[in-house]
């Protein structure tokens, strides 16, 4: 198994090489099955709080909720002590759930940055190498880090943080091609990628600016990388990996029908009432409450998922007065017509 995914990480399976960027809020489980049923090569949890689950938190286990047919996923947490990291991915693995560890070292949330986590940690390269060495000792599975070009323009440490984690035993290293202080705005430096590609013998995975499965293969061959993440190509468009199998391939996506679009979004929906009926029991909230909470969810991924239906307009007005999944799909349903 761990040759399985160390295969995929290298990009040495042509068809697994174009996965899903995990992102706060949207890569639950919900998004992450449908994606990965559509042809993504890998996916990965939302970010998790390793300090969570060394304390037995029940809402920060709830984050590595998976299901059975999900592979290969990785278990996404940020945290700052290696040995807390270490234990916290010690009982990750202990699920059974999960093919590899990967380390969050890029994200620029204020809260997670303040406790010398997420982004910060590129800043502490020397911690961040001790982060990754940890983890390998403590679990079998193949660890990966996931980060970003540099915290700023001025500070841009990239080839240093890359030597570091390769040297401490990363199995890969997934690059977002963006300054922390961007966050998600202007282009990414695919260049940058390529030359930290080309400096580090460890596979390097980039991400950023692929809105089309057809623009990810293009930048996976064009720069040479070992994969390309997608992030919010992804949002209400599982397809997107489809269409980046087919661009492999040289030829056209199947249509995507009406009948699959209503499909999906009752599967999503359904998904994510499960998932929120699970986190509300921790909460001691009432049932209805988790279906309240997963049409809030889907909100941004059904903007997406109804943008080619002539009605969309109609259903964007009505968006925030949605709570039930009768309600979605009536609205979806109009917006079809």
């Amino acid at each position: 198994m761990v040759d399985d995914i160390l295969d995929i990480l290298s990009g040495k399976v042509a068809r697994a090489r174009i996965g899903l960027a995990p992102m706060a809020g949207f890569t639950d489980r919900a998004m992450r099955v449908l994606s990965l049923g559509q042809g993504a090569g890998l996916a990965m949890t939302e970010v998790v709080n390793a300090a969570g689950l060394t304390h037995d938190s029940k809402r920060t286990y709830h984050l590595l909720e998976t299901a059975e047919e999900e592979h290969p996923v990785a278990a996404h947490m940020y945290g700052v002590e290696p040995t807390v990291m270490a234990e916290a991915a010690r009982r990750a693995e202990a699920l059974g759930r999960f093919d590899f560890i990967d380390v969050n070292a890029g994200c620029p949330v204020r809260k997670i940055v303040a406790k010398g986590a997420g982004a910060a940690l590129m800043g502490d390269v020397g911690r961040l190498a001790a982060i990754v060495r940890a983890i390998r000792e403590a679990v079998a599975l193949p660890v990966t880090v996931k980060t970003r070009i540099g915290l700023t323009p001025d500070r841009c440490n990239i080839h240093e943080l890359s030597a570091a984690v390769e040297d401490a035993g990363a199995a890969a290293l997934f690059l977002h091609g963006r300054f922390a202080s961007s966050k998600h705005s202007g282009p990414a430096d695919w260049d940058l990628i390529a030359e930290v590609k080309q400096r580090r013998s460890m596979p390097i995975w980039g991400n950023g600016s692929a809105k089309t499965g057809a623009e990810a293969v293009r930048l996976l061959s064009a720069y040479g990388v070992n994969g390309v993440l997608i992030g919010r190509g992804a949002i209400g468009n599982p397809w997107i990996f489809r269409e980046a199998l087919a661009a492999m391939e040289g030829c056209e996506p199947p249509p995507r029908t009406l009948e699959e679009l209503r499909t999906t979004v009752a599967a999503h929906l359904a998904d994510l009432v499960q998932l929120k009926s699970l986190e509300r029991k921790y909460r001691n909230a009432e049932a209805l409450a988790a279906e309240t909470a997963a049409v809030m969810v889907l909100r941004p991924h059904l903007l997406k998922y109804v943008s080619s239906l002539p009605g969309w307009r109609t259903l964007r007005g009505r968006l925030n007065d949605m709570r039930t999944i009768a309600e979605v799909m009536d609205a979806f349903d109009a917006a079809a017509a």
